[in-house]
């Protein structure tokens, strides 16, 4: 896929695409990233973009789309405050301000990653602990594809993975979600060449 056959075919009312990926950006990556934030939100109209504000690939990402026009920009975050001094967006959401006991999607789509499938079910029943709160951020990584009561389904993801080791951890859960529920999904394998078209 091309940048011109993404944009032409993404580009439209209701789009939301996911920009986000491993905390490891290799250095020589980083402003690659930055550059294709600022290169989708410069060359698209309609589309929103949204992420995790987690360190790294999210941040560089986020930062590219904020500096051409960060009302685009929807972050989703494990709770309230999540890395608030470098969030760049215009809409944040909290799981904090998500009743995830009335979204039984989310909860059973979570609990396909078998590592936290059990913190799942403690956090959902209220339990907050330093382990439980470990499950937010997989609940988080769903929601961003799926949506949820209020929050609308990805249409798109983009994503800045280790090439070495595809689809492991936060970033592998989303892209496994994604490709579950019929989301399309590129890394930067694709979204690279982007760059010097």
């Amino acid at each position: 896929m091309t940048l011109k056959e993404f944009i032409q075919q993404y580009d439209e009312d209701n789009s939301i695409v996911l920009l986000e990926g491993k905390r490891a950006v290799l250095n020589v990556d980083q402003e690659k990233l930055t550059a294709l934030g600022s290169l989708l939100t410069n060359k698209t109209k309609k589309m929103l973009f949204r992420s995790g504000n987690a360190d790294s690939a999210d941040y560089f990402f986020s930062v590219g789309v904020a500096s051409i026009d960060n009302t685009r920009l929807q972050v989703i975050t494990p709770y309230t405050g999540h890395r608030q001094k470098s969030n760049q967006a215009y809409e944040t959401i909290s799981l904090d301000d998500i009743d995830i006991a009335a979204e039984p999607e989310v909860v059973y789509q979570s609990k396909q990653n078998k590592k936290t499938e059990k913190l799942i079910d403690q956090y959902v029943s209220g339990d907050k602990n330093r382990f439980a709160i470990k499950a937010s951020y997989i609940i988080r990584d769903t929601i961003k594809a799926i949506g949820a009561k209020d929050i609308k389904p990805a249409t798109f993801g983009i994503f800045y993975d280790d090439l070495d080791h595809p689809k492991l951890g936060g970033t592998g859960h989303t892209m496994h979600i994604c490709e579950r529920n019929g989301i399309p999904v590129i890394n930067q394998e694709v979204w690279f060449k982007w760059l010097t078209e």
